[in-house]
Parts: structure tokens; C-alpha cells; sequence
């Protein structure tokens, strides 16, 4: 199964780019973010003539997450993270597509950095361990893609960045991240 993650910045405006992309690629699980359209406003007709079901989360502004699957509709199993900081905030979705449980999601920026914003990161990024955790201990297969704003580690960025301080390469920001990454069953 090719499973693909999209930042797609408003799928509103750039719904062509991503059909053209689906065309070429056809990856058959798709995990947009970012997808700024309410919630009906996203354009599951032309995505469904292209061969690929839908479960969305949408939100007027920065946020909306979705799910596509080729050949078939994704089984919706959640469309916020238990204990999540934020829920009117659109930024998980999960669903079930051919035996595998896909969650698309959509962290926090967390810029400015120290602040709210950076402690509702960090409080989101707990909730989501917290959940990858149980999914893991289910013996599930799990996917959780997305944009995780995070730059792990300076490999990740060009030489001579000027983001001093940004929340994407705070230490606790790579922790946390870190912690994702190793997240198994619990023994």
C-alpha cells in the first residue's frame, strides 16, 4: 500500500495540483492537510471521478484534514484526538482503509515560541503520543501521517537557517517528536 502525506495549503486553490498529482503518482491512501474549506466546501465530487473516496475534517481557516483512498471510501473512526487541548481545531482525522488504521494530521505550528501557541503544540503533540501509544498496544496496523511541524534535526533544514527560536526547531518540539518516532507497545 503507498501512502502519501500532502500539505496541500488551501484545497480549494490547488485542487488542481493535487488531481493533476493523483493522476501521475496514484499513491492509493492520500493524507492531506492544511485543506482551509468548511466542511461543505471540500471537493469530494472531482476526487471521487478521479477514483478516490473521502473522510474529511474541514475548517474555514489554517487548518482541515482529509483522507482519500483509491477505489473505495475510508471508514471513518475519529475525527478529533481523545483529550485533544482544541477540538473545534481540525487537525486529526482517522479512518480505516483495507485493513490499516490511517490517522492524517495536522500539528500545531506553535510559532511564537515561548507562548500559548508553543504550550498548545506541545499539549497536542502529548495527546497524539498518548493516542499513537494505544493504537500501538492494539496490535493494529497504524499509519499516522501529516504535518508534523517539526524540523528533528539540522540535517532537516538548509545550512544557515535564520529561524533562530522557531518552535519548528525548539528542543522540546525535537523531544517530542523524538518520542513519536519511538513510540512501540507498551511492555
Amino acid at each position: 500500500m503507498r501512502i502519501a502525506t500532502y500539505n496541500i495549503n488551501n484545497v480549494g486553490s490547488r485542487l488542481d495540483n493535487l488531481l493533476d498529482w493523483l493522476a501521475e503518482a496514484e499513491p492509493d491512501v492520500v493524507c492531506p492537510q492544511e485543506l482551509k474549506a468548511e466542511q461543505g466546501r471540500f471537493p469530494a465530487e472531482p476526487l471521487e471521478q478521479m477514483g478516490y473516496g473521502a473522510v474529511w475534517k474541514g475548517q474555514r481557516t489554517w487548518n482541515g484534514v482529509a483522507i482519500l483512498a483509491r477505489g473505495m471510501t475510508p471508514v471513518l473512526t475519529r475525527t478529533a484526538l481523545p483529550h485533544d487541548p482544541d477540538p473545534r481545531q481540525a487537525r486529526y482525522i482517522e479512518a480505516a482503509v483495507n485493513g490499516v488504521l490511517v490517522g492524517c494530521l495536522y500539528l500545531p505550528n506553535g510559532n511564537p515560541a515561548p507562548g500559548p501557541k508553543f504550550t498548545y503544540k506541545l499539549a497536542w503533540f502529548d495527546s497524539l503520543l498518548s493516542h499513537a501509544r494505544a493504537l500501538l498496544d492494539s496490535g493494529a496496523p497504524v499509519v499516522l501521517a501529516g504535518d508534523y511541524n517539526v524540523v528533528p534535526t539540522e540535517a532537516d533544514i538548509y545550512p544557515k537557517h535564520s529561524y533562530s527560536g522557531d518552535a519548528l526547531l525548539r528542543i522540546e518540539t525535537r523531544e517530542a517528536f523524538d518520542c513519536s518516532t519511538r513510540a512501540g507497545p507498551t511492555p
